[in-house]
């Protein structure tokens, strides 16, 4: 892996390990919906593993072949984590640190917070799935994962804070240089956040526990939703003006991965008010909710690579020479449809009874979104093959 790059490095490459968690959720995602686990809400290895090694060799070879994806990424992710590490303290002593800090491109850093708070969601999924009788603890751990996802919090809205306030006080917000959607890396960060906090407070049986988790996801929710709206069209308005930034055009599906984790944080918070205050809301929501969400993030991919296909983006910067860090922003728009999917299957389409569990009709609605995964998981080998091997 290649080292020391100094001026050369930029915040964008926590990408890497991002997409590499996101992978990891992903394949977390097959034993969650397809494993029965009813003493918890998730699947956990005493679930997984009588199924593991039950009667059925081609289940026992699917599930095999999952574990082993799954800690194939999440190697990947905690290995790109350090080396981003060590090359930001490296780029934080270089005069194009400070330059890009006092630039529109200051929303860069954002990937920072967004990655940690994956590390610590995709973190959980994997150890939930690896190591045995994990679960009896949890209403421990729950606490520290409110504390790690507040410290990253605080730390995300410094960052936010400091450069968002700068444009308003000087107001020298270029619109020509930012005829991209890459002011939604700070939209991107807050969500995720949000989806973090509002897993302690679906799960926990402590009440105090899931009202705080609650407010907090509430809270970043609220703040990503809110500058969404702003983002969104101050980025339409310089890409309507000036035409998209052909580098930055990756930046259009920027709102897939948004809206994932953003509605995956209201199931959550769906079902957290159900076991912790009374509120039983109807399933047959959850179908109307997230037949919106995929209907909006499938439009957004469409729209998003009929115009990278049409600009020669993925014939430059993915299969061509050109090298940009931004390319690894097309790892989460295609990990998050997948997870999505799986959702609006399990909870749209099967609690509502509109078709069985593993069913010829629930297969072929997973066949796509696996494909998806399939070609996503081998586009992130190909990326770091590309740009972070020697």
């Amino acid at each position: 892996m290649i080292k020391n790059l100094k001026e050369n490095y930029t915040p964008v490459y926590f990408l890497a390990s991002l997409g590499a968690g996101g992978l990891t959720v992903s394949f977390f995602v097959y034993f969650m919906f397809m494993v029965n686990h009813p003493k918890t809400p998730v699947a956990t290895f005493n679930f997984i593993y009588p199924v593991i090694t039950g009667s059925n060799p081609l289940v026992s070879a699917f599930l095999i072949a999952v574990y082993a994806a799954m800690i194939l990424f999440f190697y990947l992710h905690i290995r790109l984590l350090i080396w981003n590490i060590k090359e930001y303290r490296q780029f934080k002593t270089t005069p194009k640190y400070h330059e890009m800090k006092n630039s529109h491109q200051a929303v860069s850093f954002m990937a920072i917070p967004l990655t940690l708070a994956m590390t610590v969601n995709c973190s959980f999924a994997f150890f939930a799935a690896t190591v045995p009788n994990l679960w009896t603890i949890v209403e421990y751990m729950f606490p520290g994962a409110i504390l790690a996802f507040l410290a990253i919090g605080i730390y995300a809205l410094r960052i936010f804070v400091e450069y968002f306030s700068s444009f308003i006080i000087k107001g020298e917000f270029d619109y020509a240089k930012n005829n991209n959607l890459s002011q939604m890396m700070g939209i991107f960060a807050f969500a995720m956040i949000a989806v973090g906090f509002a897993a302690p407070a679906a799960m926990t049986h402590n009440k105090i526990v899931s009202a705080v988790s609650l407010f907090l996801a509430i809270f970043f929710l609220v703040l990503a939703v809110s500058l969404a709206f702003i983002k969104m069209t101050l980025g339409l308005k310089s890409i309507f003006r000036y035409g998209i930034s052909k580098e930055a055009s990756p930046t259009l599906w920027i709102a897939i991965p948004i809206m994932t984790v953003l509605g995956i944080t209201i199931i959550r918070m769906f079902f957290g008010l159900s076991h912790n205050f009374g509120s039983h809301g109807d399933m047959s929501t959850l179908f109307v909710f997230t037949s919106m969400v995929l209907s909006l993030q499938i439009m957004f991919g469409i729209i998003g690579y009929v115009v990278m296909k049409r600009i020669g983006y993925f014939d430059e910067y993915l299969n061509g020479d050109k090298k940009s860090a931004g390319v690894y922003a097309l790892i989460c728009p295609g990990v998050a449809i997948f997870v999505f999917g799986m959702f609006f299957i399990f909870y749209g389409l099967i609690k509502n009874g509109i078709i069985e569990r593993f069913s010829p009709a629930y297969f072929i609605i997973l066949i796509p979104f696996t494909i998806l995964q399939i070609k996503t998981s081998l586009t992130m080998l190909k990326i770091n093959k590309k740009l972070l091997t020697k």
